[in-house]
């Protein structure tokens, strides 16, 4: 994994973001509107930290990670609106739908687009992102590339992250093509600079933060998508948890503050970063620190 040093404004970004977070130390909110969660006065969310800018770790200047993300200062700001201490669960992607099945929690904040295979699991809040699509090669293979039906070649493999809607998109538009399902967008990302993958469908935000740190990544175009954007996963049924979300959400896009957030991520998305699991302790994996050496 390639890393760069840490912006200077990256770093106050970073300190900033962590200033406003609650822990679950801090113990139970004041629960401001009575609701019934899966904890009492707490709101639990899903996510999985592998898909910046939405959710990552951000490393400070002695490598250590903490969340960060525009999906991570949002269940923020919603647990604050709701009088809640925040708790986040970071999974892989691909296990969330299960989770939220299983009420297992109370929110998936991951990039989550709203497939309706997703809706037996759980309820969609408003849109609250206009997220793309885009089909990624890197320069040395884009010329094979001239727009999205070339992408269709049973002598390419053609990735998508696991469980995600990407999957789909790989099937609709690349259908002859070698498919290779991989559950990180990092490990999409790896195999591409590393000559194993021809191309990879994936969000064009997390195609874009990317870059930064492989410059050889290329967007070759966006691809048609019918949805209208991201949402947020809410436990099913919990009708008036859905209400004081979409509350909170679209008075923070409204008030320009989700904006804010967006910047912040796609600035930290751009310093230095983990993006993955990390191990029973809470550090960066001892095999990806090494490989990153």
């Amino acid at each position: 994994m390639k890393k760069i040093i840490a912006l200077a404004l990256s770093a106050i970004l970073l300190l900033g973001l962590l200033a406003g977070c609650q822990s679950s130390e801090e113990g139970p909110g004041k629960n401001t509107y009575g609701l019934t969660t899966l904890k009492e006065g707490y709101l639990t969310v899903l996510t999985s930290p592998d898909y910046a800018p939405y959710e990552f770790y951000a490393l400070d200047a002695d490598g250590n990670p903490s969340l960060a993300g525009f999906d991570m200062e949002l269940a923020q700001y919603i647990a604050d609106y709701l009088g809640l201490t925040l708790e986040v669960i970071p999974m892989s992607f691909n296990g969330i739908v299960g989770e939220m099945a299983a009420n297992g929690a109370d929110l998936a904040m991951a990039g989550l687009s709203p497939d309706p295979d997703r809706e037996t699991a759980m309820d969609f809040s408003d849109i609250y992102y206009a997220g793309k699509q885009a089909f990624v090669t890197v320069e040395s293979k884009a010329s094979q590339f001239t727009d999205l039906a070339s992408t269709n070649n049973a002598s390419f493999s053609i990735a998508a992250q696991t469980g995600t809607i990407q999957m789909d998109l790989a099937a609709e538009f690349s259908p002859n093509a070698q498919f290779v399902s991989l559950p990180k967008a990092t490990d999409i990302i790896a195999e591409l600079v590393s000559g194993k993958l021809d191309g990879a469908y994936v969000e064009w935000d997390v195609a874009e933060a990317y870059k930064q740190n492989y410059p050889e990544l290329t967007i070759v175009c966006e691809v048609p998508y019918e949805a209208d954007g991201n949402v947020i996963g809410v436990a099913k049924g919990n009708a008036d948890l859905l209400k004081y979300v979409n509350e909170a959400l679209n008075k923070c896009v409204d008030e320009g503050t989700f904006a804010t957030y967006v910047a912040n991520a796609l600035e930290l998305a751009a310093g230095d970063n983990y993006q993955g699991l990390l191990d029973d302790e809470g550090n960066i994996p001892v095999e990806t620190t090494a490989a990153a050496e």
